[in-house]
């Protein structure tokens, strides 16, 4: 057996689900901190598949199983710990309108996702990276006085894999292994800013 239909059938047997996972963090919050509205945090199908997608990219070109996991579980932690934040009024006036900026920067990085994929010759990994770095940068900003260092390094964990120039750049080569998952991808995203969930 090639090593090639190794690595496929390796994948293929490698279920990774981050509705499941999800659960299991806000399970996990929830246990620490009783309110009702965190149960809105949970993760949609939509944004699930994204996950999903995300996490099958990630773990075909870092060729690490517990890697890819742990990227997509900061991915996960961070969302909802931002969601909890948000829903529970923990923010000041300054880091609402951190929150605005962060939320506008994050739906033009959807766009520009999008946009690179259906638009030949545009792509531009430098640009995209500046993006993910901003809404780093900004994410920062915002959970600097409500999380802990442990969550800022998570943060940086994650966009320091999908922010580096490299990955970006085989995940839109036109001709490379990821073109099938970017279409996934992006269809995911698209939905996404069509519900008006990014």
């Amino acid at each position: 057996m090639s090593a090639e239909a190794d690595e496929s059938k390796e994948v293929a047997t490698d279920v990774f689900n981050s509705k499941g996972l999800a659960i299991q963090a806000q399970k996990k919050i929830l246990g620490k901190m009783a309110s009702k509205s965190i149960a809105n945090a949970l993760i949609d199908d939509t944004s699930s598949d994204v996950l999903d997608e995300l996490y099958r990219v990630t773990r075909q070109y870092t060729q690490s199983k517990k890697e890819a996991e742990k990227i997509i579980k900061n991915l996960i932690k961070t969302v909802i710990k931002l969601a909890i934040l948000y829903r529970n009024n923990q923010f000041n006036e300054e880091e609402i309108i951190l929150m605005e900026k962060f939320k506008k920067k994050v739906h033009q990085l959807a766009k520009t996702v999008v946009s690179f994929h259906q638009v030949d010759y545009t792509f531009d990994r430098k640009f995209l990276s500046k993006l993910l770095n901003e809404c780093r940068d900004l994410l920062h900003e915002i959970i600097q006085r409500h999380l802990t260092a442990k969550s800022h390094g998570r943060v940086n964990h994650m966009f320091d894999h999908f922010s580096d120039c490299e990955f970006l750049a085989a995940l839109y080569n036109p001709f490379g292994s990821y073109k099938s998952h970017l279409q996934r991808l992006c269809d995911g995203v698209n939905k996404m800013l069509d519900e008006g969930n990014i």
